[in-house]
Formats: structure tokens, C-alpha cells, sequence
């Protein structure tokens, strides 16, 4: 008998899951809200909480696998680690191509002279000197490296790294370790991002890893990567951008095996976001453009995955323009009034009652601040002294001297260094008594207080709180509901090249949902069954199921689909390589180490063939795999010049993939290269 145990991190909640690897069977589940002051106290309350329930010894666990939401959820807020971006051989304008400068947001960028062309020649010498001087003038928490064509030759990016780790011992992210596509943006935008996210996976990998040794499971520990497949612990820490998508990657798994079923969409619902994949044929799809969180186009392989800012906890903003007003939610996370009452119910409810009794609603009444507790670096004077006086949780209004101090909030917001709390759905589903794990007394107060402030005609935004709470579910129903409706137009064939977003939001479409009859006769609904997951599903998804005129499935394990994703899944490592020709006679192997020139393409070819192989099979080794099922595809593009057909490049691609060492061979090894294209073999 296999035990495995999976846990999943999310912005709320942490869940734990036992499952039996030999009879497919759930033996225990728990949830624990997430600390993010100190993870290790959210999984270990998890951990603790479903061993017990499964009634098993920690020493029987043969494998512990993570998957979390924490790095999705950290681009969609725009949060993050201040770092640097070494810029080497790009011009200003590249700042501004594929959102690079926007995803900075104010963060130091050092250009240098450097790079290569695209053959992987230098194109101008690395000023290195100038590296050094810079590094001093810059306090950040990581270090960002990108050099023009460092696919084609990565030597420039390697001498920038030595001399980053040497001067500051602070962690470095190449662009060419991230992908060994071209776009030089692109791969300095991933690099940001990897960058910036280092720190917090290395303390929830750590908080896992101590915990379960401290239990005493002695099981390796793997993640998993944004397209489903598993890592280990070490490869994870140098490269957390992987992790993008993790939890709704494990969340696709997890619904397969859960439901058996092959064509679904799979729409789950967390704390901050609301993330939709279509299952087909029983797999995943991913993304060939690379994943797209939080409005950035990323070069990371992760499943096709529609990320949104929507969740349970997502933030109520007011609509006072206009004349009947009204809200959205999201993007932003805002831990929940009921939620914050539970462990600081005193000072919550004191503010509360406080701003009830006044005749008018302040602008941040109802608003609450709550210090994270981690170092603080690169503050303005405003920033570092507002961060001062926030010692505890507060009301927002007591910790705001001057309008002036707003934008310094939102700037310590995003940097993680505190957190908001206001109204949210999860309190709306306490007042109407679909949730009751937290302070619905509290939420009460919080939405009564909310309704009292007025829209532009001058009138209440609602009569009491029920009311606005059932107004904020109905607004997250019609939200979860045009997200589903963008994602079924994108997978539409008939629908191909036209703005799914656009679709969705048609009046018309809206009219059919609506089976409007009149004049015209329009019906609509989603063809395909909906898989809904997440804790809260069950409370929220029905009436999205009949808004959409869908097959709503609800599985008993919907909670922790993230968790038991995690531990079904497969090891899986790809190694890709580029071949050029300058002319005839003249080949180019494009080595992580840099060019190789070679006098026949077959040589050339055969020569990346190998160095793929070796790097795909030592990676998957490393990242914990068994037996390893080998399989390679070559894309070779020519061209035809004075009638000759002329070879122009090739990429080369070998995959490695098997199951975690301590499981036994499946048949969801043979399956999870189907569609590789190429040769195949196994190794044991």
C-alpha cells in the first residue's frame, strides 16, 4: 500500500489529502486557514488534521506533494520582492514591449552594453565593469538577467550571474534558463516575475519541508508545475515561475480523477481567483503561447488555464457614479471582515459599532489593515513610516494620517507587506447563511455599513444587509458566468479568430441565456457538463449552472481537488535545443553552454540529440522520477532558394517523464506522452 499526502496552499485555505495509490481511495482530508505571516502553522494544522482523520502513522507517507496558488495569486495582485533587471544588449524601447515595464512597476533596471546576434556571434563586448559599479547603488531582494539572443549564445547571462552572486550573494534568475525561445522581452518579463516570487516559494517549500520532518515523514518532497506535472522541492526553488498556475494545474488533475470525465470544462473557485481549462479527451490542454496570469504573456508551458481575479474573498468595490450605482469584484484579495473577527473580534467589532453610530460613512469605514511581519526594502520615507505605525491590525482609517498616505498603502499592498480586509462574498455567504465558519456578526456589520453609503441619486445602496449581500453572490454568479462564457467561445471552433470576451458580453448572447421570447426566439446555453471545485463551489456554483443552462457536476471531494491533483500526477522534464545554418556547410547547435559549430546538419542535429537527451533524463532524475519513458520531436524548417531547398533550422525537443520514484509504474506514465511526436523508449 502507496500513501501518498498532497497539500495544496491558497490564499485562504490550506488542504491536506491522504490518498491510497493502490486502491484510489480518499482516507483522509482537512483544511486549515493559510498563515502567511508563517506557512509552516497552515500546513501543519492541515498535515496534523488529515493524518488524524485517515487515522495513519506519519511514517507510512511515501510521497508529499505541493501544489499552491500563492505565485498565481501574487502576479494577479501585483505583488512581489523588489528586484533588478539586468538588461544587457536592449535598447530602451524593448522596456516597453510585452508589458516588461509595466510588470517592473517602478523597479530598477540596469542596462548594459552586450549581447549576441542571432547566430550566437557577440555583438558587443559585456561591460562587466559597469555590472559591478551598479550593483551598489540598488537594494532589492533578486536579481533578474537578460542579454539579446542569450538562447542563441548564453555566455553574457552567465558572466552577469557570476558577478551578481560574487557582489551581493543575492539569487539570480537567467532568461535562457526559463526558455529557449527568441523574444528577448518575453524572456526578461519571465525572468522579472521568476525573480520576484523566489522568496516567497522558498518559504512555503521550507514551511512543507519542516513540518512533515518534524512529524516524521521521511517521503521526498515534489510540486507541482503549472501544466500539471511534478517537481521536486530543489529544482522548484530556482525556478518558481514554474509554479504559476500549480493549484489550477493540480485542480484539472484532480477534477479528472475525481469525475472520470473527458470533455468538461473546469471552472475553480478559491479565495482570489476563478480559474477555468477545458478538459478534452480526458487531458488537460496547454497553453503554446506560454501562460498568461495577471495580464502578462509569460514563456512558461503551463495548462491553457483562464485566470481571473475573482474568488470568495475577492474585494467589493462600490460603483457610486451614475444613478442606481453598483459593484464589482476583484481583482484584489481582501481578507474577509467575518474571517479577521475570528482572532481580533474586539477591535473589529469596535470599529464597526463605532462607525455605525456616526451619521455618515467615512471613505475607509468598514476597512481594516493588518501588518504581514516580513523586511521591508526599498521603502520611500512615507512608505517606511506608515509601515511603522501599522504594528497590529487596525482600522485603515486609524492608520491613515493624510490622503496623501493612501498611495503609500496600496504601495505597501503591493509588495505584500500588508494586507486589507473589507467586505467580500465570503461575508455576503455568512449574512445569508450559506457559510458559518467565521464571524457572520461581524459580516452583518460590515455590509449594514456598507449599504448606508449612497449612489448618485443621492439614495441608500441597499435597505439592510441581506440585501446587499444577495446583490454581491448575484454579481460573483454573473461574473463566474461570463468568465465560463469567454472560455466555452475560445474553445469553439466555430468561433475561432473573433473576441471570445467580446461574444460573452453581447446583448444578444445575454437575451438567449435569458430564452427571451418574442419577435425573435433565442435560446443559448454551454454544451458541455461544468465541473465546479473549490470549498465554496457548492454554495455558489448552482445558480451559475442555471444561468448558463449547463450540467453542473459537483464532486463529494470538490475542496480539495488541488490537494489530491497533486499526488496523481507525473514527473515530466523537457529539454529543448535549437540547430541553425549561416550557409552551406555551416551548422550551428545552439548548447546551453553556448554554439557548436559543425560541418553537416546530420552531425549537428544528432550532436543537440544527445546533449537533450542527457539534460532531460538528469533533470527528470532529479526531479524524482522512476522508470523514464524518452520521447523526441524534431521541427525542421527549410526554405527553397533558386529552386533548392535550402535547410534554414530545426528544433529539437526530448521529454522525460515517469512517475514519482516512490509510486509504482502506471498506465498514466504511457499516457502522459501522448502527443509527443517523434521516437520513444524507456529507460529503468
Amino acid at each position: 500500500m502507496s500513501l501518498f499526502l498532497g497539500v495544496d496552499t491558497g490564499g485562504t485555505y490550506t488542504d491536506a489529502v491522504i490518498l491510497d495509490d493502490a486502491t484510489d481511495r480518499v482516507l483522509g482530508k482537512a483544511k486549515s486557514l493559510t498563515t502567511r505571516q508563517d506557512l509552516s502553522l497552515g500546513i501543519g494544522r492541515a498535515v496534523d488534521a488529515a493524518l488524524e482523520f485517515a487515522g495513519i502513522a506519519p511514517g507510512d507517507v511515501a510521497m508529499v506533494s505541493l501544489s499552491t496558488t500563492l505565485a498565481t495569486n501574487a502576479l494577479v495582485e501585483g505583488q512581489g520582492g523588489r528586484v533588478a533587471l539586468v538588461f544587457i544588449g536592449f535598447d530602451e524601447g524593448d522596456l516597453e514591449r510585452g508589458g516588461l515595464s509595466e510588470a517592473l512597476g517602478g523597479d530598477p533596471v540596469i542596462r548594459l552594453a552586450g549581447g549576441h546576434s542571432h547566430a550566437g556571434q557577440e555583438a558587443a563586448a559585456f561591460d562587466a565593469a559597469g555590472l559591478e559599479a551598479a550593483l551598489a547603488e540598488h537594494h532589492v531582494m533578486g536579481f533578474a538577467v537578460a542579454a539579446r539572443f542569450a538562447t542563441r549564445n548564453p555566455t553574457h547571462e552567465l558572466a552577469a550571474r557570476d558577478i551578481i552572486r560574487r557582489v551581493t550573494g543575492r539569487p539570480v534568475t537567467c532568461s535562457h534558463e526559463l526558455s529557449a525561445n527568441l523574444n528577448g522581452p518575453k524572456r526578461a518579463l519571465t525572468a522579472v516575475l521568476n525573480a520576484r516570487l523566489i522568496g516567497m516559494i522558498d518559504r512555503l517549500v521550507a514551511a512543507c519541508e519542516s513540518h512533515v520532518k518534524k512529524r516524521g515523514i521521511d517521503a521526498p518532497l515534489m510540486v507541482v508545475r503549472g501544466d500539471g506535472a511534478l517537481i521536486s522541492a530543489a529544482m522548484v526553488r530556482e525556478r518558481p515561475i514554474e509554479t504559476i498556475l500549480s493549484g489550477p494545474a493540480a485542480s484539472i488533475v484532480g477534477a479528472r480523477w475525481l469525475t472520470g470525465a473527458t470533455d468538461a470544462l473546469v471552472s475553480d473557485i478559491g479565495g482570489t481567483t476563478t480559474d477555468i481549462a477545458m478538459l478534452k479527451g480526458g487531458l488537460p490542454e496547454i497553453d503554446p503561447l506560454g501562460a498568461r496570469v495577471g495580464g502578462y504573456r509569460t514563456m512558461v508551458e503551463a495548462v491553457a488555464m483562464r485566470t481571473t481575479g475573482l474568488g470568495g474573498d475577492s474585494e467589493a468595490h462600490l460603483i457610486l457614479t451614475g444613478l442606481e450605482g453598483g459593484f464589482r469584484l476583484g481583482p484584489r484579495r481582501l481578507i474577509p471582515v467575518s474571517l479577521l473577527a475570528v482572532d481580533h473580534g474586539a477591535m473589529v467589532h469596535d470599529a464597526l459599532d463605532r462607525a455605525l453610530g456616526m451619521e455618515s460613512v467615512g471613505e475607509h469605514d468598514g476597512r481594516f489593515v493588518i501588518p504581514m511581519g516580513f523586511e521591508p526594502a526599498g521603502l520611500t520615507p512615507r512608505e517606511a513610516a506608515l509601515l511603522a505605525r501599522i504594528t497590529h491590525p487596525m482600522a485603515l482609517a486609524a492608520a491613515l494620517t493624510s490622503r496623501l498616505e493612501v498611495a503609500a498603502m496600496e504601495r505597501l499592498v503591493a509588495r505584500g507587506l500588508v494586507m486589507l480586509a473589507g467586505v467580500t462574498p465570503s461575508d455576503a455567504s455568512h449574512v445569508l447563511g450559506g457559510l458559518s465558519d467565521w464571524d457572520a456578526g461581524a459580516a452583518e456589520k460590515a455590509l449594514r455599513l456598507l449599504a448606508r453609503r449612497r449612489n448618485g441619486r443621492g439614495d441608500r445602496m441597499a435597505g439592510d444587509a441581506a440585501t446587499l449581500a444577495r446583490a454581491i453572490v448575484d454579481q460573483l454568479t454573473e461574473q463566474t458566468a461570463t468568465c465560463l462564457l469567454e472560455a466555452a467561445f475560445g474553445e469553439d471552433a466555430a468561433f475561432e479568430g473573433q473576441d471570445g470576451d467580446t461574444l460573452a458580453q453581447h446583448p444578444m448572447l445575454k437575451a438567449a441565456l435569458n430564452q427571451h421570447r418574442g419577435v425573435m426566439e433565442l435560446s443559448a446555453r454551454v454544451g458541455v457538463p461544468i465541473i465546479g471545485l473549490g470549498a465554496s463551489a457548492p454554495f455558489y456554483y448552482g445558480a451559475v449552472g442555471v444561468r448558463l443552462g449547463a450540467q453542473m457536476i459537483l464532486p463529494e471531494h470538490s475542496g480539495v481537488a488541488n490537494a489530491i491533483g497533486a499526488v496523481v500526477g507525473q514527473v515530466s522534464q523537457r529539454a529543448t535545443g535549437l540547430v541553425t545554418s549561416a550557409g552551406e556547410g555551416q551548422f550551428t547547435a545552439h548548447m546551453t553552454y553556448g554554439p557548436e559549430r559543425y560541418s553537416s546538419k546530420e552531425a549537428a542535429i544528432d550532436a543537440m540529440l544527445v546533449a537533450l537527451t542527457a539534460d532531460a533524463i538528469a533533470r527528470a532524475r532529479l526531479a524524482g522520477a522512476d522508470e523514464l519513458l524518452i520521447a523526441t520531436n524534431q521541427d525542421e524548417r527549410g526554405a527553397k532558394v533558386e529552386g533548392r531547398a535550402m535547410f534554414v533550422e530545426a528544433t529539437i525537443t526530448v521529454t522525460a517523464s515517469g512517475r514519482p520514484r516512490v509510486a509504482h509504474p502506471s498506465p498514466a506514465t504511457e499516457e502522459g506522452s501522448a502527443g509527443i511526436s517523434g521516437t520513444g523508449y524507456k529507460i529503468t
